[in-house]
């Protein structure tokens, strides 16, 4: 880390590597992330509301809660939801690269079903929600 501010590449200024483990994961692969987790919730929700209603149909804004509880119940204990697993990223806690336990984990998820926060970048990638709750996502492979 540099201490006048300067950085030779991104996340530099949050002491994390120019590449491999632990670097900043890209915009793509968090997109790519998201995408599986989605996609992921809409089976999850519809599988759900099938059950509940006897019959299929689509699973409308539960969707929304089981992206919630997801992103909540797995960053918040392991770090990685199944999405950013395949992807080979994490979103870990700074400065000590930990996961961000349940609470900070649910902060975070509303705040990226918001959609806004998630867009407006700093420096380093990060967005609103992870600068609320003081999470980088970082790639694991």
């Amino acid at each position: 880390m540099t201490g006048d501010h300067t950085a030779e590449h991104r996340g530099a200024l949050l002491g994390l590597p120019a590449s491999g483990p632990g670097a900043l994961a890209g915009f793509g692969r968090r997109l790519a992330a998201l995408v599986v987790d989605g996609l992921l919730s809409v089976l999850v929700a519809l599988a759900v509301v099938s059950l509940v209603t006897g019959h299929p149909q689509p699973p409308g804004t539960w969707s929304a809660v089981a992206l919630f509880v997801e992103y909540t119940f797995f960053v918040g204990f392991f770090a990685q939801t199944p999405g950013m697993r395949v992807l080979g990223i994490a979103c870990v806690r700074l400065p000590d690269g930990g996961p961000l336990g349940l609470w900070r984990a649910a902060v975070r998820a509303a705040l990226l079903q918001l959609f806004v926060p998630a867009v407006i970048t700093d420096e380093n990638g990060r967005g609103w929600h992870d600068r609320a709750v003081q999470s980088v996502m970082v790639r694991t492979k």
